[in-house]
């Protein structure tokens, strides 16, 4: 059992990674609450996404950075190696043949931060996931 420090609460896992007191309100906050290293990727994301999709509503849903209209249309978060781009699984079954060099699982995509991150091909699917009304859920 482990025990944050700041916030006191218990995980079973060490360092396990968890929001001490208030959750973000944006998606700018979830970003700066993340690892110092790992944030210029994900505000690259951020930009990546708002400038393919400039008509999505951005929120957070299940504590990830969402792209909303009329419902969810992608969503991504950090990881401790990666970041994950939920996009539904039809989404990865229509780029499957440009997903063989990436990790996938149902409507995920992981993006490792060691290896070069594809922000044209996140745009692309950002697009296609809004134009074919490929929601989420």
């Amino acid at each position: 059992m482990w025990i944050c420090p700041k916030c006191n609460r218990q995980f079973q896992k060490q360092n396990q990674s968890h929001y001490c007191g208030k959750k973000p309100q944006s998606i700018d906050e979830y970003i700066y609450e993340q690892a110092l290293d790992i944030q210029p990727y994900l505000f690259h994301i951020h930009k990546t996404i708002q400038k393919a999709i400039p008509e999505a509503e951005e929120r957070l849903s299940w504590g990830m950075p969402t792209y909303w209209k009329n419902d969810n249309i992608v969503h991504f978060a950090a990881h401790k190696n990666h970041i994950g781009y939920y996009v539904g699984e039809e989404a990865v079954n229509f780029f499957k043949d440009k997903l063989s060099a990436y990790k996938t699982n149902k409507g995920t995509i992981q993006f490792l931060y060691n290896e070069d991150i594809p922000y044209d091909f996140i745009a692309d699917i950002a697009k296609w996931c809004y134009q074919n009304k490929v929601f989420m859920y």
